[in-house]
């Protein structure tokens, strides 16, 4: 018992895999709110919404949406998921290095923190716990 609260049980293939699920599935809901905020305050957003790379308030907005919510829908299910990620994690490095380029680092700390997941997910796959696995996995 000492030994697993100074260094832990090193995790095996299933305890990996469900560590990623639930990192997969937990950034996904959190990004998710911020998504589904937009969508409900669209008109609001679409007139105010920052344009960080030139393609106007609007789609800017429609886009930011796409990538916090309906990506994270995949995220979630583990299906196209590094896929589902790209856009996503682009989303933050707009946050973080263009749109709050700017201001201080707390104000850019969140969108980070979402990058630093994504790109951490990203490397490491969606796991067993993923329709990613189900569907396309020669090991199952």
């Amino acid at each position: 018992m000492k030994k697993f609260i100074l260094y832990g049980f090193p995790l095996r293939d299933n305890g990996f895999s469900a560590a990623l699920l639930l990192l997969r599935v937990g950034i996904a809901i959190m990004i998710m709110t911020h998504g589904w905020a937009k969508i409900q305050g669209f008109n609001a957003f679409s007139q105010a919404f920052p344009d960080p790379i030139g393609l106007g308030s609007e789609l800017s907005l429609i886009l930011a949406i796409g990538a916090e919510f309906f990506a994270a829908i995949f995220v979630i299910a583990g299906l196209l998921t590094r896929l589902s990620l790209i856009p996503m994690a682009f989303t933050m490095i707009i946050a973080a290095f263009v749109t709050h380029a700017a201001d201080p680092f707390q104000v850019r700390e969140m969108a980070l923190l979402y990058l630093l997941v994504f790109v951490t997910l990203f490397l490491l796959g969606p796991g067993k716990y993923s329709l990613d696995y189900m569907l396309f996995s020669k090991n199952k």
